[in-house]
């Protein structure tokens, strides 16, 4: 290697450094970001499409800010931080749905177990694509959501808000790994309070075959 070629090869390290470097400082912004959750309260746009690069392929959920805003604004500040990136798809259900939303470190988990919204009215149907978040009774929705494998309209009267729809890569999310099925005690799958405590690491043991978000990104 000659002395300009060296410089060259040496310079273009030095910009791989810096932006290794901005990345990762990005990277710890977004997470302190997220022990926070009351100081992630952004208002989402009317309409935005968020893309999940998953670990079968890519899909794309438009999200309508005007059929659930409470859910809406808060997709778009944990999408914008960074909060489903790696999150596992721990429950999916052949013929009813795939649930996600349980963060993969358990001090984040434990920031936003309690950090509850709002209920929105439902003004959309549970159709399969769509997409709601998962609640254990009135005004307790915090992260976790899943996507209608079927039209599940039942799940309607009982205040389950869809905030958006799958209108790309439904097949995607079709080929998501359903083997453990329902979770614990009901099914074979994994037990959320063992989730919410252990994370990824008790997931990774157990179910290694679960498929997970590689990285979800707002679309401009």
């Amino acid at each position: 290697m000659n002395r300009g070629t060296s410089t060259v090869a040496l310079t273009a390290l030095a910009i791989l450094a810096v932006v290794a470097i901005g990345v990762g400082a990005e990277q710890a912004a977004a997470k302190k970001s997220l022990m926070n959750p009351a100081g992630l309260n952004e208002t989402a746009p009317a309409t935005y499409n968020v893309k999940f690069d998953t670990s079968v392929g890519e899909f794309v959920v438009r999200v309508t800010r005007a059929w659930a805003p409470n859910g809406a604004d808060r997709f778009y500040n944990l999408v914008k931080n960074g909060f489903y990136d790696e999150a596992r798809f721990f429950r999916a259900v052949p013929n009813f749905m795939v649930q996600f939303g349980i963060n993969g470190d358990p001090k984040l988990s434990a920031q936003w177990r309690e950090a509850r919204i709002q209920d929105d009215p439902v003004k959309q149907s549970n159709k399969r694509g769509y997409i709601t978040y998962a609640m254990a009774g009135p005004n307790t929705r915090t992260s976790q959501v899943f996507i209608n494998f079927a039209d599940n309209t039942n799940l309607d009267s009982s205040g389950f808000a869809p905030f958006g729809q799958v209108i790309q890569g439904m097949d995607v999310v079709d080929k998501l790994n359903a083997e453990y099925g329902e979770g614990a005690p009901r099914g074979r799958g994994p037990d959320q309070g063992r989730l919410q405590m252990e994370g990824n690491a008790y997931l990774a043991k157990e179910y290694p075959r679960m498929d997970f978000v590689r990285k979800a990104t707002i679309e401009k």
